[in-house]
């Protein structure tokens, strides 16, 4: 092929013999030919207007500018997010085809080192990460995962993928990228991150940043001249690197821009947000209202961010930029100035936001403290009941190894004495584990029902990992197979037994398995089972703490160990004293512990053991304003921002208190008796009681089969209650007469007519919709149950803490039911109002005084029967509910409320996840309201670990 400096100077050499009169065919010529060899070199022209200039080719392209994102303030006007001036480091792909994926490669892998050499960071705006195993993994699933595969394999829509496509690993993605990019050859293709690495001669993290740059910088690939961010924020030693070494990094700069920022983060990030690089649906969404975005914008990817977007972007600049063929920026001109976005005021309280916070993460430290008991094991009663569940101390000591302590680090070079001894003990014991799993998969083959705990627990989750990874083929397994029924329900044969079925069955995907042979014998299939299984374990994080759980329940690894460990790994620092008295042995790994729990050295959360979540909602049930919305656990969205850090979102990915989740508003439970108020609403207002009726609670209710129980039973009755006194008691055997009676047809019981019934009040409350507030949220579900049951709000409804806080609400103020909202204003950047935002009316529930009376003085003495609220000087209304979801996990407890009784001004709807008891909630609540009416310092509060106290009864 010629070469192109050759062609052009022969062209040079043509242009100066030609007659004068040929001057304009020639110049004509002359960029025909330029483009006609870029075509011949592969290389990109982009759309525009082109001229020659001293036979220098000049592309004109007119390119929009972002306008720096409006800022984002509570009520009061702190500021909860803005923006910083900051650094980044950018890249053009603006390399010749010759050597094209050589030089672009190495350059690449320069800017890497010298970023990360300064401590900076990578972005990583990819749906492909690092997770603690060192493997590649999917960020995203689902709908989610197929239209990143679709934007991959270069498809519009993800109907198009192939089926290799549609089902490759994440392993395999980065392999067919890095092909791609010529970072692996063909031969050199790899199906782990361990093997990719060797095959490319990066480390597995390095060759995943490279790959998420090429894959980006390709985004770009028809307008080379718009840079692709390789990092952001970074520090001055990285801008002056970069600098001092800019002739050897062609294409690479240092860009001026902002960054966004939150304030005290953790406490507001699942309500405001954060911000990323527009995806490609989110792109085609925001198009449709607003064509001015463009796939390298960044947008609100969650929360206020993303629901207010239209406000915060900034309204975009333009400018003209000339570039060379080759996409090289050669001169900037025209250019217009981009405008700020306007500023979005929340109606959120900061600091009560954050009193609420440090208040749960306080009191859930508490509750669990009183359920922690220096046993190793607890057992269940033999009737079932979850109401004397306790936490044996080896369950916290378990859940600092698997959720705390960093367990590869007990074996890397800079480990301590304590973290080796541990992994020592581990090593020997883990090798004992193989040994018999090799065993039982080989030649002992013990059917599953006759296998200790410990092993079913392993040799369950080896499936699980061969379902999980494509080798048992789940979508073909006929599930009626008696041999499949044996050993997923009856568990009568061994997983040998299951798993040799299973490769007669062809229900084995022998591609995903290392065998020398294109025809294999079942024995070989077997034994490359068994090979992949010991090979997959050995690294496998999830199993290893399988592992280290049995290690030390089976005291190959003793509590003082595991103490010393987080004390090595400068996880808790307990005060000299305190650390001379347990080395010494004087204090004991339970008392050390509880200690730490007690001073929150170590969180709920850290520990993810129950109660470890919570959530509270509090309205000002004048307007629907939400004062705040509060969820325990949280993160911090300074790191979700500005570009992914991949390690912190993996660690949030695998938490396991799931700090991703919004409590407030994803999380679904019954509600508990506080449904209460819905049903005698329903049963006021459709006749089946009057203020005036009187049921008698016998401790059962026998019209119906079988027989509910009062939660009183069978320590008692209520006897003869009204309607007020059946919301003071509480009492499931009034509600369930008044669900019944809802239900008669004729004098008949039907129902489904008491469910339809009691969806209609519970519409009227705002129950079957979600609350308004402008973030994402879980719809409601109402039961579909019997009526007598889901009269007490024990059917199948589902409620967030947001939609009850609406309900509480609706009740405070007699009837009128908001559409609740976070948005208080919107001001321009000269603090110019734009917007006095307020809460819409859904609808006022028209009910006679006398009925909201009833209602209202039984909430009032459900508060007034609480002795912790003893000479509270402000007057509460409150209504308590205890939802039972498991047999083998503590029940939800659940409290709304609102206050002052005589003359509401706000409502709070509180959830404890696994809270054992309603008491609680309704405690934790008291110390907020404290806060909130002046009659306590915040820091009193925290510093309050004072014993809680509360029935664990099921009210």
């Amino acid at each position: 092929m010629p070469n192109r400096n050759h062609i052009k100077k022969s062209i040079l050499s043509f242009l100066g013999r030609i007659n004068l009169r040929l001057w304009i065919l020639a110049a004509i010529f002359i960029v025909l030919a330029v483009i006609w060899i870029d075509r011949l070199f592969s290389l990109q022209i982009i759309n525009g207007e082109s001229y020659l200039n001293n036979f220098q080719l000049k592309i004109r392209r007119t390119v929009s500018t972002a306008g720096t994102r409006g800022n984002i303030y509570d009520r009061n006007g702190n500021v909860l997010a803005y923006n910083e001036l900051t650094y980044s480091v950018t890249m053009q792909d603006s390399y010749a085809t010759d050597g094209h994926d050589k030089n672009l490669n190495s350059t690449i892998s320069k800017v890497i080192d010298m970023v990360e050499g300064n401590g900076d960071s990578i972005t990583a705006d990819f749906d492909i990460s690092m997770n603690s195993e060192d493997e590649y993994t999917f960020t995203v699933s689902d709908t989610a995962l197929l239209r990143f595969l679709a934007d991959v394999y270069g498809h519009a829509s993800v109907d198009d993928l192939l089926y290799q496509e549609k089902t490759k690993s994440a392993p395999e993605v980065i392999s067919d990228l890095a092909l791609r990019y010529n970072l692996i050859t063909d031969s050199q293709t790899g199906s782990s991150a361990d093997e990719l690495s060797k095959s490319s001669g990066y480390s597995a993290k390095k060759l995943l940043e490279m790959v998420v740059i090429r894959y980006n910088l390709n985004l770009n690939s028809y307008q080379k001249y718009i840079a692709s961010t390789v990092a952001f924020n970074v520090s001055s030693q990285t801008v002056a690197e970069i600098e001092e070494n800019s002739d050897v990094l062609q294409g690479v700069a240092i860009a001026e821009g902002t960054v966004r920022k939150y304030t005290d983060s953790v406490y507001f990030s699942q309500i405001i947000g954060y911000t990323g690089k527009v995806s490609t649906d989110e792109l085609t969404t925001l198009q449709e209202t607003n064509s001015s975005y463009t796939s390298s914008d960044v947008v609100g990817k969650s929360g206020i961010e993303k629901s207010m977007e239209s406000e915060l972007q900034g309204k975009k600049g333009s400018e003209t930029i000339y570039v060379d063929n080759l996409g090289k920026q050669l001169e900037v001109t025209d250019v217009k100035e981009p405008t700020a976005g306007n500023d979005v005021y929340l109606a959120i309280d900061k600091d009560l936001q954050e009193t609420a916070y440090d208040v749960l993460e306080r009191k859930l430290a508490d509750i669990l403290l009183l359920k922690i008991k220096d046993v190793k094991t607890y057992e269940l009663p033999e009737d079932g009941s979850n109401s004397k569940l306790i936490t044996p101390i080896y369950d916290v000591y378990n859940a600092c190894l698997n959720n705390i302590i960093d367990l590869k680090h007990l074996s890397g070079a800079s480990a301590g004495a304590n973290e080796k001894a541990v992994y020592g003990e581990f090593t020997d014991y883990s090798d004992g584990v193989r040994d018999r799993l090799r065993s039982e998969l080989t030649s002992t083959k013990t059917p599953y029902d006759q296998l200790d705990k410990e092993y079913q627990v392993y040799e369950s989750y080896l499936v699980q990992y061969l379902y999980s990874n494509g080798v048992l083929k789940q979508d073909e397994i006929d599930k009626t197979d008696q041999t499949y029924v044996d050993w997923t329900t009856n568990e009568t044969i061994s997983l040998n037994a299951f798993l040799t079925y299973a490769i007669s069955k062809n229900w084995v995907d022998v591609d995903k398995l290392d065998l020398t042979g294109k025809y294999s014998d079942s024995s070989e299939v077997m034994q490359a089972i068994v090979d992949y299984i010991d090979t997959n374990m050995s690294k496998d994080l999830d199993f290893r703490k399988k592992e280290y759980k049995y290690a030390l329940f089976n005291d190959s690894i003793s509590p003082q160990q595991v103490c010393m460990v987080l004390i090595e790994q400068k996880l808790v620092t307990p005060p000299a004293d305190e650390l001379s008295s347990f080395e010494s042995g004087t204090e004991t790994p339970f008392t050390f512990m509880t200690n730490r729990i007690t001073n929150l050295d170590i969180t709920p959360a850290q520990l993810a053991l129950d109660p470890y979540s919570a959530s509270m909602v509090i309205t000002d049930v004048t307007n629907g304003d939400v004062l705040a919305m509060v969820t325990y656990p949280s993160y911090d969205n300074n790191k979700m921002s500005n570009g992914v850090d991949a390690a912190y979102y993996e660690s949030l990915r695998e938490d396991a208190s799931k700090p991703l989740i919004n409590y407030a508003t994803q999380q679904k439970t019954a509600p508990g008796s506080t449904f209460k108020l819905v049903t005698a609403t329903a049963g006021l207002m459709e006749g089946a009681i009057t203020t005036d009726s009187e049921i008698t609670c016998t401790g059962t209710f026998d019209k119906i089969s079988p027989s509910p129980h009062c939660w009183i039973w069978p320590n008692g009755a209520h006897g003869t209650l009204n309607v007020t006194g059946g919301i003071q008691n509480s009492c499931n055997c009034f509600f369930y007469e008044v669900g019944y009676r809802l239900g008669l047809v004729n004098g008949v019981y039907d129902s489904d007519t008491g469910i339809e019934k009691l969806k209609k009040y519970a519409d009227m409350y705002g129950l079957t919709e979600t609350s308004g507030v402008e973030i994402e949220e879980a719809s409601p579900s109402i039961s579909t149950g019997d009526s007598v049951r889901s009269a007490i709000g024990q059917g199948n409804s589902g409620f967030t803490t947001t939609q009850l806080a609406r309900y509480v609400t609706t009740v405070a103020n007699s009837g009128t039911c908001y559409n609740l909202t976070l948005i208080d204003k919107i001001k321009d950047t000269n603090g110019d109002l734009l917007e006095d935002n307020a809460a819409t009316i859904r609808n006022v529930i028209d009910l006679p005084t006398s009925y909201w009376d009833a209602m209202h003085l039984g909430m009032r003495e459900v508060v007034m029967g609480k002795r912790y609220f003893n000479d509270f000087p402000v007057n509460v209304a409150g209504k308590t509910g205890t939802a039972q979801e498991s047999l083998t996990r503590p029940n939800h407890a659940l409290f709304i409320c609102y206050a002052p009784y005589e003359s509401p001004k706000i409502a709070v709807a509180t959830r404890i996840a696994n809270g054992y008891t309603s008491d609680y909630a309704a405690q934790i609540t008291q110390q907020v309201l404290k806060y909130y009416f002046n009659l306590a310092d915040k820091n009193d509060l925290i510093a309050d670990n004072s014993t809680m106290s509360g029935s664990i009864a099921a009210d």
